[in-house]
């Protein structure tokens, strides 16, 4: 709806108003931050001056305590107030840039006055500290700009149902205290405004929405009431947007009893942290942890293994050709990857309570301290009924009795005489010093030899058995790799615990390149998981119980197994799931059984709610009308009225030609502004290739699985790293039918092409791939 004149310039003294006073706010605790900063600096600096030491008496050590408690209160309470000064003052600065975004007009039920509700990234209060100028986006209030329509309204407080009428839905885009644009809107937040949003170009950091959340997105951000919330959305449909949005949600509504660090954020890979690092922040708001799952999987593992990554694993099925190796890898990776896998693991655990528990004997020195018979024998005579790893926990203590029962009669040992001589006076001096701490009186010192001989002997073995004795705690005698292998060599042992499911296709070339893999110290990514898993039901699980919230992007990307892990080592934790099957990429996305809402089967159907985001808001109605037609139900995809050019494929009969034809269109994007372009490759190995052979003509940045943040400019990225950012444009390299060829590609091909907000250009070195032609001629343009 336009707005005349006299409603603009209203609008606008009250933006003057509300700036000045968030200025004068602002200039005053910027002002109290600095003498409270000096404060606590000085109550640090002279903490000892204030306080009176004195141990001479038992009276003056009460009174000591209490001078040290009482400083102590003091410089606690100055720190809080800096504390709290800080972070209203951090939400001052982002308020001054944009005070609000959106304002309703809400009478409520039973009720002659109109309110006037403006909404902002925070809440800021008049003078009076009462009246409210800006209610925060995520108040209870608030969510009628979002979900409701001019007309009758309620919203939803912690006292019950709010009714009432909302009169008015307004947006504005205000920028340095004036307004840029302003529209009254229906049901929807404004399309006028998400145009000017979605126009502007991309960044290497993901952006805050919070003036532009949609009604099913604002579903996703304010749900707390289920234990899992799925969220399946269509490429570009702003799910992963919607989910730091829900974390700025989360820590506002329980803000009493939820802290950032209680919130965690497993990531597609290290990049997209970066990528997505400076939303929270945007909104005042710490950062959640950010982690990978690859990155948890090598802070267990990596001493013992060589790990491969997901990255990898689909490297090497990208460029193996057609034969046997590739079919039994990914026989292995499904099996691998499945809950029927999973289930046997457990049965073997189950199996292992009553036999085939292996042991690695404790050694010291190269001579035996307690064998792996006399450790069976152990093991197996502890209550049938205590659970394994409560056994494995009897045995450690047990055989920590058996090591300090060694050590004694070792103290004797003629070894131990050499190392007494060797020993430098810093060492004398400290075993003196400990026999001084237990000795008291005429005993005291080393007044005889064969005390003092006594002492340093006990003293050197404790020291050399140090490792040992580490060694068990960490329950490193129990051999799980001897065990995982026992899985794959032993064909009865197998059939036992693998229940219904039998023998799994390939299943004897997967278990002899398994076996072969770990005797060289390496673990298939399919393997990992079920390792870490066996080990854990054996050991015990190593839980995380202060974590509250875990968000896992790009779900598809998981394996149930995977899944059913990160759930056993976060059992208090709510858990929010984005993905998108038509971007499951891996080999083992097939495992999910091609719907999301498999899901359910993790927390149960009574504990989980699946959202669904069908509308795309990243790519024009061009592009989006191009890449669903590649995907079975891509119809259901609904592309934002966003219009565009249409995708342009250009061929190319030689690798010379293809390069030339390459250089030539970024240079021609830059020249016409899109600074933020990918070349995007099938593979990394492609990547390489590429890079080295256009480096000199242009200004290329490669990126790799290991690059730590997001760069602007001109990328070299290989397929699977591209996933869950976007470009400007977007170059695909080489999308011939020789190089995209395999049915199990289609989807790899579908995510590099959603990548692209404004354009997307395919080159080909050849005839294009079939996912190209399956669209329709009508979709996109050949340019020879």
């Amino acid at each position: 709806m336009d707005l005349n004149d006299q409603q603009w310039q209203h609008e606008q003294r009250r933006v003057d108003q509300v700036t000045e006073k968030i200025a004068v706010r602002k200039g005053a605790l910027e002002a109290e931050v600095g003498v409270v900063r000096s404060d606590v600096v000085e109550l640090r600096k002279d903490f000892w001056d204030e306080v009176r030491v004195n141990f001479s008496s038992a009276d003056d050590l009460g009174e000591t305590s209490t001078s040290l408690r009482q400083q102590s209160q003091v410089l606690s309470e100055r720190e809080r107030a800096h504390l709290q000064s800080s972070e209203t003052l951090k939400k001052l600065k982002l308020l001054s840039k944009s005070p609000y975004f959106g304002r309703i007009d809400f009478k409520e039920n039973g009720d002659e006055r109109t309110e006037q509700i403006y909404l902002g990234i925070a809440s800021f209060l008049d003078d009076d500290q009462e009246t409210f100028l800006i209610y925060d986006w995520r108040a209870p209030v608030s969510s009628l700009y979002y979900d409701g329509a001019p007309g009758p309204a309620s919203y939803q407080t912690p006292s019950g149902e709010i009714g009432g009428t909302m009169e008015l839905k307004r947006q504005f885009a205000i920028r340095d205290g004036h307004i840029k644009a302003m529209f009254d809107t229906g049901v929807t937040i404004g399309d006028e405004l998400l145009q000017q949003v979605l126009s502007h170009s991309s960044d290497h950091q993901m952006k805050s929405i919070v003036a532009t959340i949609q009604k099913e997105q604002n579903a996703v951000i304010r749900n707390d009431k289920s234990r899992m919330l799925v969220v399946q959305g269509a490429a570009g449909s702003g799910k992963t947007s919607a989910a730091l949005q829900r974390v700025a949600y989360l820590l506002y509504k329980y803000r009493e009893t939820l802290k950032a660090d209680q919130i965690i954020l497993f990531s597609p890979n290290p990049m997209f942290n970066s990528y997505v690092s400076s939303v929270l922040p945007e909104l005042g708001e710490d950062n959640m942890l950010q982690t990978t799952f690859q990155a948890y999987l090598e802070h267990r593992l990596s001493r013992e293994f060589d790990l491969e990554d997901v990255f990898s694993q689909l490297e090497s099925i990208l460029k193996a050709e057609d034969g046997p190796w590739l079919k039994v890898k990914r026989a292995s990776i499904g099996y691998k990857s499945s809950t029927h896998f999973l289930e046997t693991i457990r049965r073997y655990k189950d199996d292992l309570e009553q036999t085939g528990m292996k042991f690695k004997p404790v050694r010291f020195k190269g001579r035996l301290i307690v064998s792996e018979e006399v450790m069976l024998e152990k093991f197996y005579s502890f209550d049938p009924a205590v659970r394994l790893a409560n056994r494995v926990e009897l045995m450690r203590d047990w055989l920590l009795k058996e090591l300090a029962r060694f050590a004694k009669n070792e103290r004797t040992a003629s070894w131990v005489d050499d190392q007494i001589e060797l020993l430098d006076p810093d060492e004398y001096q400290k075993a003196y010093t400990r026999m001084r701490r237990k000795q008291t009186g005429k005993d005291a010192g080393f007044d005889d030899y064969e005390r003092e001989r006594s002492l340093l002997a006990k003293m050197v073995v404790n020291e050399w058995l140090k490792p040992v004795r580490k060694w068990i705690k960490r329950k490193r005698f129990v051999d799980v790799k001897a065990m995982y292998i026992e899985l794959f060599t032993n064909r009865e042992l197998f059939l036992r615990v693998s229940g219904e499911a039998g023998i799994p296709d390939e299943w004897d070339e997967a278990s002899r390149q398994t076996v072969s893999m770990i005797q060289e110290g390496k673990l298939a990514y399919e393997d990992v998981t079920p390792y870490l898993y066996l080990e854990d039901l054996v050991k015990g699980f190593r839980v995380n119980n202060v974590i509250r919230h875990v968000f896992i992007d790009e779900v598809q990307d998981y394996s149930p197994f995977q899944l059913e892990y990160v759930k056993r080592i976060f059992p208090r934790a709510r858990m929010t799931a984005l993905g998108d099957l038509n971007q499951g990429i891996y080999a083992h996305t097939n495992a999910l059984g091609g719907s999301l809402e498999s899901l359910t089967q993790l927390y149960g159907a009574e504990d989980t709610e699946v959202v669904s985001l069908t509308r795309s808001y990243r790519s024009t109605l061009e592009i989006v009308d191009f890449t669903r037609g590649m995907m079975p139900g891509g119809e259901s995809i609904i592309p934002f009225n966003r219009s565009g050019e249409k995708p342009l494929i250009q061929l190319a009969d030689s690798r010379e030609k293809l390069h030339r034809g390459i250089v030539e269109d970024i240079r021609h994007l830059n020249g016409q502004g899109y600074e933020h372009t990918a070349i995007i490759c099938k593979t990394a190995e492609e990547c390489e290739q590429v890079y080295d052979s256009l480096k000199d003509e242009l200004p290329l940045k490669k990126i790799s699985k290991t690059t730590p943040s997001f760069v602007t400019g001109t990328l070299v990225i290989p397929s699977y790293l591209a996933k869950g950012v976007e470009f400007d444009a977007v170059v695909i390299y080489d999308a011939s039918e020789n190089s995209y060829f395999r049915e199990s590609e289609r989807k790899l091909f579908y995510t590099v092409c959603t990548r692209a907000m404004h354009l997307l250009h395919i080159h080909s070195l050849g005839t294009p791939c079939r996912f190209i032609r399956d669209t329709g001629e009508e979709k996109y343009i050949v340019q020879p």
